[in-house]
């Protein structure tokens, strides 16, 4: 076990990525905290957290590996890379079939920008998930992201880590299941993932136009969910407030296009790219025009 993970390690070393150890059999840091820290070795300037240790170091790896079986953590930012994590459902099993993962989404996401999905180096996670490895663009330094881009999508960067190939834990393996080298990040990709310029809140004014009063309050609570959404749940909450809304463009009582505009206020004004908030709120239209119900029986 330790010869099979020093190899992996020392493999992600010599592509330049750094690495660190994890505990064995989980995806946690083998770190000491900084409450917990002497101030000695490697932390005799100051506690050093697990991006700090990350090393490419071959002498120190092996010192690490040959004593203990850790999973291999990877820091990201260090490594020049960004990492697009495509996760499954929680509880896969007791989840409806047609419950799309991340690998789903970020395809549909692919489709609907005009993109194919692209090709680089690829690990599938011990969950079954994905992990795509990109090259960072020069001279941007970006953060992690969770479902920013879709639905169980997530993207770490500076800040973020993964568990690299070869790790074991008790519910899998994450092995290379693609070994081209990471391709750069596209450009697409980037400009949806590059925050928003802070913008001045102020009130949001729905347009005056004909629709019924449900549907404008209803478009007027919805936008107010998004743009008090959290970070973390920005784009999610933008798409399942403009697929409720969805229902009352389908029965005539709000102009579509009134509605995108709306939410592309609000997705803006919370910090979402414009291309982030067209895709979503398309979607969302398209998919709630797709599947309402008569209003009769809604």
């Amino acid at each position: 076990m330790n010869n099979h993970l020093l190899h992996a390690a020392l493999t992600a070393a010599e592509r330049g990525w750094h690495v660190f150890p994890l505990r064995p059999g989980t995806k946690r840091p083998a770190l000491h905290g900084a409450d917990r820290c002497r101030v000695t070795g490697d932390c005799a300037r100051g506690h050093m957290k697990w991006q700090e240790r990350a090393t490419v170091d071959p002498h120190r790896i092996t010192q690490c590996w040959e004593t203990s079986p850790a999973n291999i953590g990877l820091a990201i930012g260090p490594s020049g890379l960004v990492v697009v994590d495509l996760d499954v459902p929680k509880n896969q099993n007791n989840s409806s079939a047609d419950t799309p993962d991340g690998a789903a989404t970020f395809a549909a996401l692919c489709e609907r920008t005009g993109h194919a999905v692209p090709t680089t180096y690829r690990v599938r996670t011990a969950s079954g998930g994905q992990h795509l490895y990109f090259t960072a663009p020069a001279n941007v330094r970006l953060g992690n992201t969770a479902g920013t881009l879709a639905p169980l999508v997530d993207t770490r960067a500076w800040g973020g880590y993964v568990v690299a190939a070869g790790s074991i834990t008790p519910t899998g393996s994450y092995e290379t299941v693609d070994d081209t080298a990471p391709a750069p990040l596209p450009g697409w990709l980037l400009e949806l993932l590059q925050p928003a310029p802070t913008r001045p809140a102020v009130p949001l004014r729905l347009p005056a136009v004909d629709g019924s009063r449900a549907a404008l309050a209803a478009l007027e609570a919805e936008c107010a969910m998004v743009t008090a959404a959290p970070d973390a749940q920005r784009n999610i909450t933008l798409n399942r407030c403009a697929f409720k809304v969805g229902r009352f463009v389908a029965w005539g009582d709000l102009p579509r296009h009134v509605a995108e505009n709306a939410f592309q206020a609000a997705g803006e004004a919370r910090g979402l790219t414009a291309a982030e908030c067209r895709s979503t709120i398309r979607s969302a239209l398209d998919s709630s025009l797709r599947k309402v119900r008569p209003r009769e029986t809604a």
